[in-house]
């Protein structure tokens, strides 16, 4: 086993609602999908956003696509117009989860 970024092996996209971040991460291939299953669960994306996201994480499967959606709320400081963070909206979220390390078999 080893250590792999997401940005090696997915893509990401990001939006806003208010004081709701929603990502969605996709698996770059197929046989990826099974290992963020085991991997990036809503604890450790909230871990991952630690000091950024003040709520629940939700975690909802699309095995179809190889894709799960993300939703994290209290993630923006009040949202885009109450916020006083320099990046007030959750258009990089999405790249800033690619950073994520998670545990991938070698081959």
């Amino acid at each position: 086993m080893g250590n792999v970024q997401l940005r090696e092996v997915a893509f990401a996209r990001s939006g806003d609602k208010g004081n709701t971040v929603n990502i969605g991460l996709f698996a770059a291939r197929p046989e990826w999908y099974e290992v963020f299953v085991r991997e990036v669960t809503p604890e450790r994306v909230k871990e991952h956003f630690r000091g950024l996201v003040e709520g629940e994480v939700e975690r909802y499967l699309m095995p179809n696509i190889h894709a799960m959606n993300f939703v994290l709320r209290g993630a923006l400081a009040g949202g885009g117009s109450t916020s006083i963070r320099m990046d007030n909206l959750g258009k990089c979220f999405g790249s800033n989860l690619l950073r994520m390390e998670i545990e991938a078999d070698e081959a």
